[in-house]
């Protein structure tokens, strides 16, 4: 599908009564925030784009857990944090409901980064396990209208995680390191989660800085 007939769809979601809730799931460095970006910018103030990658767990308490070294697997972030967001922003609201963001140059969460004011009609937001099969994510996919599964060519998005590791300071022999030890075994989960999506989508937008590192 064509973005604009993407957009065709997504502003059908729209409801006068409340809130639309749309998500993209896909393997990391897919492209999903390239697309989530997209249609918001298509539909102008309508939209805001609320990333899943704000409910990251801090360091700090990823050391706790110890589960750091494991930093973007499905019990590193806050489910049940992100799902009790995603049912706010369902609801009619008089003011304006903040979210957090996800700083890739301190690798942290940053909380009330994103107004979500009472005159947006649709929340795009993005992530790797929208569609996971277990309690905590399923009451993530719950909340949303419809969940649209994005997919890109392999070699590309492998070498496009590679390059988003070296930009933001590790070697490439880091990189490469990191993306066959954590990111390609959370890629085969998400792969099979595939099925569960509204939609399969393949858009390829336009080349990224961090795609061209490495």
């Amino acid at each position: 599908m064509s973005l604009e007939e993407l957009v065709a769809r997504a502003r059908r979601l729209v409801n006068p009564d409340r809130r639309a809730l749309l998500g993209i799931a896909g393997a990391p460095g897919a492209g999903k925030t390239t697309l989530a970006l997209a249609l918001v910018e298509a539909l102008g103030s309508e939209a805001v784009h609320v990333p899943m990658d704000g409910f990251h767990l801090a360091d700090v308490e990823l050391d706790r857990l110890g589960r750091r070294a494991r930093k973007g697997a499905p019990d590193t972030f806050d489910a049940d944090g992100y799902a009790t967001l995603l049912g706010q922003l369902r609801e009619p609201s008089s003011g304006t409901v903040y979210a957090p963001a996800f700083d890739r140059e301190i690798e942290q969460p940053i909380a009330g980064s994103i107004p979500v004011t009472s005159s947006c009609r649709l929340v795009v937001s993005e992530g790797n396990y929208l569609l996971v099969d277990d309690p905590a994510w399923r009451a993530v996919r719950a909340r949303f209208d419809e969940v649209w599964f994005h997919e890109t060519d392999e070699v590309a998005r492998r070498e496009r995680l590679v390059g988003r590791h070296v930009r933001f300071g590790k070697t490439r022999d880091e990189a490469v390191a990191w993306v066959e030890a954590i990111d390609e075994p959370n890629a085969r989960l998400i792969e099979a989660t595939r099925s569960r999506a509204d939609l399969t989508t393949a858009w390829e937008g336009p080349t990224r800085r961090e795609d061209q590192v490495g």
